[in-house]
């Protein structure tokens, strides 16, 4: 196996804007891009979420599941094609405002990757939304990024951060996160798959461009790139390459947007040798 793609995609919650026919887009475009593992944010977590997974992706997906959900059943689901070994789970109600959110969490699952992968940890990472919480999303990276530390242990294996963070690549918790300032003491380094290979491309997720965004309530801020895939660095560079990256759900079919976000594939490569070694 030369490569692993991974996504991320928030789907927009199912009680909004016609979902049934959304349902189908989205099923439709996911099936058609071949991926591996994907982070999939407001989706139907009720009774029959195992279905709502398989209707999307079709049969045979492993999940691990943010435990966090809102009063009507929406949450967050990480599905792989391999299974998982250990999952685990951190809250990230740092503040009070943040703990009103019941999804705002991060979920740390070990994929179980063939060769030359091994275990893939995947952080499925959710921080708060609003646009003036970004001193929550500070904390939550932080939080988060420790809780990471800590599963691994020492260990170097590779690690993946995926999802939507609602937040652009200048805002401070993006800059902890791709090791360009240190936060509460502390300071990581992971590489952003879209800025690896289109780093003059804004690439933005969630635009007014998108007609979803248009008529939804967040429609009059400016477009922003607010989901992402992240690969950690050791300290002489990331343990995974990126060897292509391009934004998914895009296009309209008949009329119909997949969601208000678009979301974000990397198609990731194990490198020759460690980072850190000279050929």
């Amino acid at each position: 196996m030369s490569a692993v793609r991974v996504a991320t995609f928030n789907v927009l919650s199912p009680l909004l804007a016609d979902w049934s026919r959304r349902k189908e887009v989205i099923a439709a475009q996911l099936r058609e891009i071949s991926l591996d593992i994907i982070a999939l944010q407001e989706v139907d977590v009720g009774e029959d979420r195992e279905q709502v997974i398989a209707d999307l992706l079709g049969p045979g997906w492993h999940v691990a599941w943010h435990s966090g959900t809102t009063p009507d059943e929406v949450g967050l689901a990480l599905a792989s094609r391999w299974p998982f070994g250990e999952i685990r789970e951190h809250p990230l109600g740092v503040t009070d405002r943040a703990s009103v959110f019941p999804w705002s969490a991060v979920v740390v699952a070990a994929v179980q990757a063939p060769q030359p992968f091994g275990t893939l940890h995947i952080a499925h990472h959710k921080p708060v939304f609003q646009f003036d919480y970004e001193y929550e999303r500070e904390l939550q990276a932080v939080e988060a990024a420790r809780f990471i530390d800590e599963v691994l242990d020492g260990r170097e294996e590779h690690v993946v951060v995926v999802g939507d963070f609602d937040a652009s690549p200048d805002s401070a918790s993006i800059r902890f996160w791709t090791g360009r300032q240190s936060l509460a003491g502390m300071s990581v380094s992971y590489h952003d798959a879209w800025e690896v290979l289109r780093p003059d491309d804004p690439g933005h997720t969630f635009t007014p461009d998108n007609p979803l965004v248009a008529r939804g309530d967040m429609f009059s801020a400016a477009g922003r790139r607010i989901d992402y895939v992240l690969v950690r660095s050791a300290g002489f560079g990331p343990t995974l390459e990126v060897r292509a990256v391009d934004r998914i759900c895009v296009d309209a079919v008949d009329g119909v947007q997949a969601s208000d976000h678009y979301g974000v594939l990397a198609e990731l490569t194990a490198p020759s040798r460690a980072p850190g070694v000279w050929s």
